[in-house]
């Protein structure tokens, strides 16, 4: 993990992705941001790609590939899972079916977004300041 490195959002919804654009911006966080619409093309990014991204941002409800079976996929692959990238759900989904599901994987986190922006901030701060003071494998590389 690269504090620097780009944060990755996995997210079909566009205007779930303008808002947490908007909020990352007032945050005042400077990383670069990536969207994917679906599992398949955050795939194709880490085989085309030899950067190091600081965080994954995931919904769990996506067009091909859901964030669970994308997670999954992750784990099952020596090369992407040797990047110990945090993979960190944040989705409007929160149910307790589909946290005790997310849970049986390899998650470092599971986030409800919330209805209010001023919330949405306050949680996506909480998340970027934890994962940028957390020692990680890639903290040493």
């Amino acid at each position: 993990m690269s504090v620097s490195g780009p944060i990755l959002i996995v997210e079909d919804d566009k205007d779930d992705q303008f808002i947490t654009l908007e909020a990352l911006r007032e945050l005042g966080v400077n990383n670069q941001v990536l969207f994917f619409e679906n599992g398949p093309q955050v795939i194709q990014y880490f085989s085309s790609t030899t950067e190091q991204a600081f965080l994954i941002l995931c919904d769990v409800n996506l067009p091909l590939m859901n964030g669970i079976e994308l997670r999954d996929y992750i784990d099952s692959s020596p090369e992407l899972k040797k990047k110990a990238i945090p993979f960190v759900y944040f989705t409007t989904s929160g149910s307790a079916v589909m946290v005790n599901e997310a849970y049986k994987g390899s998650i470092q986190g599971y986030f409800q977004k919330p209805q209010n922006y001023g919330e949405l901030k306050g949680r996506l701060s909480s998340i970027i300041e934890y994962w940028k003071s957390c020692l990680h494998p890639n903290t040493f590389r």
